[in-house]
């Protein structure tokens, strides 16, 4: 009984523990990559998005700035507004710069 208790808890322990994802070949160089939802844009209108706050999957709240952004053909920083909207997910790629996250690279996270 109890090598079953241990081999359950191990399994478990090991899928829970485990990094199932392949790295994203496409993703910039130097960026680390976190999912959640946008829960506040900064912007004067659509056409001058300059930042937002994501609260990620464990809850913790994190800002970024947008003056490095470089995928704003595929994902206009005027869409952040419906994704806060509607509390879609989305991916951001980033990197740190003196204290401040700038978000690179955004992206519909996958469901």
């Amino acid at each position: 009984m109890l090598f079953a208790v241990v081999v359950a808890v191990t399994g478990v322990a090991a899928i829970i523990l485990s990094e199932t994802s392949t790295p994203n070949p496409d993703a910039p160089p130097g960026t680390t990559a976190v999912v959640g939802v946008i829960v506040a844009v900064d912007s004067q209108g659509l056409g001058d998005v300059r930042g937002f706050t994501l609260r990620e999957t464990g809850g913790a709240l994190q800002d970024f700035d947008l003056r490095a952004y470089e995928s704003g053909s595929e994902f206009p920083p005027g869409h952040l507004a419906e994704h806060q909207a509607t509390a879609t997910p989305v991916r951001v790629w980033y990197r740190e710069e003196g204290g401040v996250g700038l978000a690179i690279r955004l992206e519909d996270a996958p469901r």
